[in-house]
């Protein structure tokens, strides 16, 4: 699978070094550009190419919404990903057809709902499919290496910098940071609940409310009781809901 090829606008340098950052904790990410200005990002985006633009609203002379229009016009028109510390322009954004609408200061949660909204965007229901029939997540235990089937996988947690995958029959540990394992599984039903956890949404059988907007979760074949973060209840609901 291809990375995501990712330019980002924003006139202050802090709020670019802060995104270049936090995008480039995922392994599907690469960053090929940055600019300042508004004018600046048609040149970039011109040149580079990018799958992605992270815009910054709020600019001098020409603001992201403008950029956003043109950037329309071109002939591999990115997709766009408003980036901003103003909640107001959310309306005028999603009009220019915003994947996603981010709030300074970023949150992680909500950088990592977003990467999973890009995934579903540029990777087709084909892709996805393939990879599902086909592909296993491969697990070094006790020396040997395991190739678990993600079907087979009812949630992975991760302390004390280890991942544990709970299957059906057995208990894996993992190395590989829990966001690291959610890319690899992006072609499969897995969900994020919580910093600490990563479900199969197949095998959810019960939401129980729990306290300040939080949810208790119950899986089949699984006597754990996980907490769902509130931060994820709405986005968890409408994945599961008819």
């Amino acid at each position: 699978m291809d990375k995501i090829k990712i330019t980002i606008v924003d006139d202050e340098r802090y709020s670019r070094d802060e995104l270049k950052h936090l995008l480039g904790e995922y392994d599907s990410i690469q960053i090929v550009g940055e600019a300042a200005s508004g004018e600046d990002a048609l040149v970039a985006c011109m040149q580079q190419q990018p799958d992605v633009v992270f815009l910054d609203i709020e600019m001098p002379k020409m603001n992201g919404l403008d950029v956003a229009k043109h950037l329309k016009e071109l002939k591999k028109s990115p997709l766009i990903v408003f980036a901003t510390a103003y909640p107001n322009f959310a309306v005028d954004a999603f009009r220019h057809e915003a994947v996603d609408y981010l709030l300074k200061p970023y949150e992680e949660e909500q950088l990592e709902q977003t990467i999973q909204r890009l995934h579903k965007h540029l990777y087709s229901d084909k892709e996805a499919l393939t990879a599902t029939s086909s592909s296993k997540l491969a697990v070094e235990h006790d020396n040997e290496i395991y190739y678990l089937d993600p079907s087979d996988i009812l949630y992975i947690s991760r302390e004390d910098r280890i991942s544990r995958i709970y299957t059906k029959e057995a208990n894996f540990e993992s190395k590989l940071a829990l966001k690291d394992l959610e890319e690899r599984l992006a072609g499969y039903p897995f969900f994020r609940i919580h910093k600490s956890y990563l479900v199969n949404l197949n095998y959810i059988s019960k939401l129980t409310p729990w306290f300040n907007g939080a949810y208790m979760l119950e899986l089949k074949n699984s006597t754990e009781k996980l907490s769902v973060s509130r931060n994820y209840v709405k986005s968890l609901r409408n994945k599961l809901e008819l």
